[in-house]
């Protein structure tokens, strides 16, 4: 008995180490707050403590995904607050080793791309959070969702095609000068 309940305490440990901080930056999308995404998270390991191991298997990340999604959801809803859709940390950083100038270009670019996505609409900033930011399958998005693997590809399609588009207009004058 022992045996199992050390390789059910791994088994957790592990899928901590391996997903806590993706989960709480995507919880903090939904929610809008690291206290309140941290609690999230920590709702959702207590729920995989308890949970069946043989039916969680084989779609880990999936399952987290989705409690979290759901928990973080029900939160947002009882605080009543709009949830800032993007992670402002998950936005990527200057390696510090560039000049000045080309930092203020890699910023205003950070800045034109989060702007960007702020502007889509909430199922596609979901869909791309879940993508780029969790590196979720479009099959594991699916699924956290609750929407086809089609309406999943055409949000994350869509939502690129905009930023694309708003890249283009933005950068290419500043190409041809």
């Amino acid at each position: 008995m022992k045996t199992i309940a050390r390789s059910k305490a791994a088994w957790v440990a592990e899928a901590l180490r391996q997903f806590e901080r993706p989960l709480l930056r995507y919880a903090a999308g939904i929610t809008g707050d690291a206290e309140l995404a941290r609690d999230v998270v920590q709702e959702t390991f207590l729920k995989l403590c308890t949970a069946d191991r043989a039916q969680v298997d084989g779609h880990l990340a999936a399952w987290l995904h989705t409690v979290v999604r759901n928990h973080a959801l029900n939160v947002r809803k009882k605080e009543s607050r709009m949830a800032p859709l993007l992670d402002e940390h998950a936005v990527p950083q200057a390696d510090g080793g560039s000049g000045p100038g080309i930092e203020a270009d890699r910023n205003e670019t950070h800045r034109l791309i989060a702007d960007t996505i702020r502007e889509l609409p909430p199922d596609q900033q979901e869909a791309c959070r879940l993508k780029f930011h969790n590196g979720l399958t479009y099959r594991e998005i699916s699924e956290v969702m609750g929407v086809s693997l089609g309406t999943v590809s055409n949000l994350i399609a869509g939502a690129l095609d905009l930023l694309r588009r708003r890249l283009r207009t933005v950068l290419d004058p500043v190409r041809e000068a």
